[in-house]
Order: C-alpha cells, then structure tokens, then sequence
C-alpha cells in the first residue's frame, strides 16, 4: 500500500469513528482536519465535498463491516453456527467497533427521508446486508438444522429488528440488560426455526 493510500484509510478510519458519535451530517472536513492534524485543504483534494466525504467514509465503513463481520462469518460451518457466529460478530461491531455505534444505524436515522446519493447508498447496503442474513437463513435449512417452511426474509426481518432494538436500549436507555435481552431474543428465534 503506497504512502497515499495508508493516508487515506487512516482519514477515512477517523471519519467513520466520528461519524459514529456525530452522524455523517455532524462530520465536516474541519472536525477531520483537527483529528488527523492534516490541513483542511489537503484533506478537500481527496473529498472535494461534503457529500463525497459521506459516501467515501460509509463505503470505508461498509468494507470494514464485511471485513470484521460477515467474511470470517462465512469461513464458519453453514447453518446454525454460521448464524450465531455471525449474530456475535454483529454485536460486537455494535458494541465495541465504534465509539458512538453502528454507523449504519446513525445513517439509516439521518437519511431515511432525505432523497439524494447517501440515502441510495444507505438502502443498497441494508438490502445487501437483509439479503446476506435471508441467505444465511436458507443455508441452515439446506443443512437440515432449520425448519423447512422458514421464510428466511422474515428471519432476516427479525434478527434486523433485534440488534435495532439493542442499539436502541444499550445506547439510548443504557439499559445494562441490553445485551442479555438481544442475546435471548436471538435463542427465541433459533428456537422457532429450528428443525
């Protein structure tokens, strides 16, 4: 990796940890400046925009999730393991990856009703990310440790539906159970659709 590109995942590194704790409208190229102690122009010669620094900083974001979550996720043993693997994984990208939080969260928050670039970019990333656990889903019923008549969008709903409602309880309400919640409401839903 050149000299430039080190620079470059080093700022965009920065720029998803702040956008975890400020949001990716709070994130501006000064705030960047002063954390990496690069100077505002240098750091506009790669961003040229506000937009652009969003975009690039949940890309970066979206590489590191895949990196750190869903590929060792998929070296695990199909079916059942491979989904609690993955489950665990996605708790600890929630709870201790970023100091503010799941980035896609604070962005889904941000831009569910705000038409443009980060939006578009926002759904495909949740639509890949539902269609990752849906096919997780159909992997445990090819392997016979999941019910057959599943609908593995709606486990995807569910599991979904399970680390917002984490998010919400852990960093919002700080309620110390949060974490005991969401990892029973997981085995409840194992439990449901296991063969």
């Amino acid at each position: 990796m050149s000299k430039g590109d080190q620079t470059r995942e080093t700022i965009l590194d920065e720029a998803v940890r702040l956008a975890s704790q400020v949001g990716f409208t709070g994130l501006t190229i000064g705030q960047l400046a002063d954390r990496t102690d690069l100077s505002k122009s240098g750091l506009f010669a790669h961003f040229r925009s506000k937009e652009q620094l969003q975009l690039q900083t949940l890309e970066h974001a979206r590489r590191r999730f895949i990196d750190t979550t869903i590929r060792p996720a998929l070296a695990v043993t199909r079916g059942e393991k491979r989904m609690r693997d993955l489950f665990d994984r996605w708790l600890v990208w929630e709870s201790q990856m970023l100091p503010g939080g799941c980035i896609f969260v604070t962005g889904s928050i941000e831009f569910d009703d705000q038409p443009g670039p980060m939006r578009d970019a926002l759904v495909a990333d949740q639509r890949d990310w539902l269609e990752t656990l849906a096919t997780v889903a159909r992997a445990g019923v090819e392997e016979g440790h999941f019910r057959p008549d599943i609908d593995p969008e709606q486990v995807a709903f569910e599991l979904q539906s399970l680390m917002l409602g984490y998010h919400h309880s852990a960093r919002l309400l700080g309620d110390d159970r949060a974490l005991e919640r969401a990892r029973s409401a997981f085995e409840g839903v194992l439990e449901r659709i296991h063969a």
